[in-house]
């Protein structure tokens, strides 16, 4: 008998302002459990006929209408909705739905569409199955269709024939009209030693310190602190004489308590999505951490060193907070902003790197990080190009059909290695 689930990996249902996961298949039959991104909301009013609905917040923060009433909801809380009650939900954040009996068809009677997720004059869904045609209706614009019937051919192709030029050429004009429709969000799912090459990058650089020298790195966009110990564990476990100084970024309160804390938990991998220990061996695990895979405590010689700084990385201020630093590491949060503010932002992270330091920079667009540092006239350090661009599966294998999606390194191009070097030297003498 099975008595533990893991998130499907596609998802279980899409809306207009949410999309979702269902555990399971579950050994209680009359039990259902969901797991919700909400972007904007769900799509409609409802009332259920039979069914009774939990909902618990794990980030983020919205509002509840229930029978005409306002509720508004933020982490840690708990909402009961009732049968034969009608409600909705709207706002920016994840949550665990609890069903008692499953869902059936015919138990949901929709009464209106949710005006902060549908607007315009729709026909009104009668049920759940015609609640979903109308959503694929408003998103099915010729493009959206286009899209979606890409994706599905994209996937029936053999991995050898996507990795032909016409293929990957083909792929580019998709990810472009990807971007240009994205409705882009920051999300806070990570992994420790999330892209090995990288870190081992480091390591090297930081090989190159005189012994009993100072190393000042800062890690922006934080986020839960996994980045900041794998970076910790990977230099400091080869140059333990080094003074390793770390800057920790994060314009959210929330999560930077959790880096701060260095306690890592069941609900914190709830909170990201996944396991953030899947990619570490017990090895690694056992060194770096106190405690099991259940409740984990970064130990404290790896929690030595570090300040911690509720910033905004856009902030042209951020010189003054965090001061000149050897290496700079930006990864995985620029891809989230729209493109004129990504690039003004990593013109703004330059400035933070000293006189011949470096600048780590993954999870952006191709594009931007080439124009900038074409700009600033940046060194790309060609060291394990190739392997820190495939370093990360998680972002190279949702290429072309996310906006965070990373292309296949082309090495036939000009000047390739400007163009996917993901580390800098900044501001050198050369």
């Amino acid at each position: 008998m099975r008595y533990t689930h893991s998130l499907p990996t596609s998802t279980s249902f899409n809306g207009e302002g949410l999309f979702g996961y269902t555990f399971g298949p579950l050994q209680q039959k009359d039990l259902e459990i969901y797991y919700i991104e909400v972007q904007k909301g769900h799509d409609t009013f409802m009332i259920s006929k039979r069914i009774t609905r939990a909902y618990y917040v794990l980030c983020g923060s919205g509002y509840f209408t229930i029978g005409d009433r306002r509720y508004d909801v933020r982490p840690g809380m708990l909402v009961e909705v009732p049968p034969k009650v009608e409600y909705s939900y709207s706002g920016k954040m994840t949550m665990v739905a609890v069903c008692k009996p499953r869902w059936f068809s015919g138990n949901d009677v929709h009464t209106k569409w949710n005006p902060d997720v549908v607007q315009g004059d729709l026909p009104l869904p009668a049920n759940a199955g015609s609640a979903k045609i109308f959503s694929k209706l408003r998103r099915g614009a010729p493009v959206n269709v286009y899209i979606r019937l890409n994706k599905w051919l994209w996937k029936s192709l053999p991995s050898k024939l996507r990795n032909t030029r016409p293929i990957v050429w083909y792929g580019t004009i998709l990810h472009r009209l990807v971007c240009r429709r994205a409705d882009r969000t920051q999300y806070t799912g990570t992994f420790f030693f999330r892209n090995r090459p990288q870190l081992e990058l480091m390591r090297r650089l930081a090989g190159q310190k005189a012994p009993g020298s100072t190393l000042n790195i800062a890690v922006l966009g934080c986020s839960i602190g996994a980045e900041i110990y794998s970076i910790l564990s990977a230099i400091r476990t080869a140059r333990p004489d080094l003074n390793v100084r770390v800057c920790a970024v994060d314009n959210s309160a929330e999560v930077l308590k959790i880096a701060k804390d260095a306690v890592y938990t069941s609900q914190i991998c709830d909170f990201v999505r996944s396991s953030i220990f899947e990619r570490m061996t017990e090895a690694e695990f056992g060194e770096m951490f106190e405690g099991d895979r259940r409740e984990a405590r970064v130990r404290s010689w790896m929690r030595e060193g570090i300040s911690w700084h509720l910033n905004d990385v856009r902030d042209p201020e951020l010189i003054r907070v965090i001061g000149p630093q050897d290496m700079v590491v930006a990864s995985n949060f620029l891809c989230h902003m729209e493109p004129l503010e990504a690039e003004n932002c990593l013109r703004n992270i330059a400035g933070t790197v000293k006189r011949e330091g470096y600048l780590f920079v993954t999870g952006v667009s191709v594009d931007i990080r080439e124009k900038v540092a074409r700009d600033l006239h940046w060194q790309p350090v060609s060291e394990l190009i190739r392997e820190i661009h495939d370093g990360d599966q998680s972002v190279r294998q949702d290429w072309p059909f996310a906006w965070w999606g990373l292309e296949p390194l082309d090495t036939k191009i000009d000047d390739w290695q400007m163009r996917y070097a993901a580390v800098f030297q900044l501001n050198s003498s050369d």
